[in-house]
Order: C-alpha cells, then structure tokens, then sequence
C-alpha cells in the first residue's frame, strides 16, 4: 500500500507541476500577443482611447469658443450698424 500511495503522490507532484508550467506558458503566451497586437496597432497609427477623448474635447472648446466669437462679432456688427 505504501508503494500506492506514493505512486499517487508523484502522479499529483507531476501533474500540479505541469499546470505551473501551462499557466506560465499561457501568461507567456498573452503577453506576447499583447505585445504583437499594440505593436500592430502602433504601425497603423490608431490612437488610445485617452488620446481620442483628449482631441475630442479639445474640438469641443473649439466649437464653443467659436460659438462666442460669432455671437460677439454679430453683437459688434449690430452695434456699428446701428
């Protein structure tokens, strides 16, 4: 019986052991392809999303800005006409 039981306990010490090394191999594995996709998408000058947000809301205060600039230069130009 002691023979049995030591076969199983090498059975699992080998078989947990190999589950160590599939998950390092998975974690391996996504951080590459992590890596090869942003260096794909860096190729093909996609932005980040902080960078969109950053440029949209820039263009927004643009918007706004030139909003008020119109509705001064109407209020200059009613004044002079009138």
């Amino acid at each position: 019986m002691q023979t049995r039981n030591k076969f199983f306990e090498d059975m699992s010490q080998l078989m947990t052991n190999a589950m160590g090394v599939a998950q390092g191999a998975r974690e391996e594995a996504e951080s590459a392809f992590n890596s090869m996709i942003e260096r794909w998408l860096a190729d093909r000058d996609f932005v980040t999303r902080e960078e969109f947000d950053a440029v949209r809301t820039m263009a927004q205060k643009a918007r706004e800005e030139n909003e008020a600039l119109k509705a001064r230069i109407e209020a200059l130009e009613g004044a002079a006409k009138g």
